[in-house]
């Protein structure tokens, strides 16, 4: 399988900050499933079907520079059709 990214950007950003990306997000997948995302000169329009595969992972990384946390939310799809698997319910608080 090969990966193409269409869009990333990384960087420092306060919480309140990551909650409001993360709440238009929401507005997004509630709304008409329509995703912008633009940064500097990159800009990807995605639109998110109605049932697609939703993954949250928590991670700790230790190496050589110390130990980092890490939690990941990833949305997956394929493209031009709709993910109808299952998984267990999940709770975020």
């Amino acid at each position: 399988m090969t990966e193409e990214v269409l869009f990333e950007s990384e960087g420092s950003r306060t919480r309140g900050e990551i909650a409001q990306y993360l709440r238009a997000v929401a507005d997004g997948l509630d709304g008409d499933g329509h995703l912008s995302l633009s940064a500097g000169g990159e800009s990807v329009d995605l639109a998110v079907p109605e049932r697609p595969t939703f993954e949250v992972k928590a991670e700790r990384e230790t190496g050589s520079g110390g130990t980092d946390l890490s939690v990941e939310f990833e949305l997956e799809w394929d493209e031009g059709g709709e993910d109808t698997g299952a998984g267990g319910d999940l709770t975020i608080g």
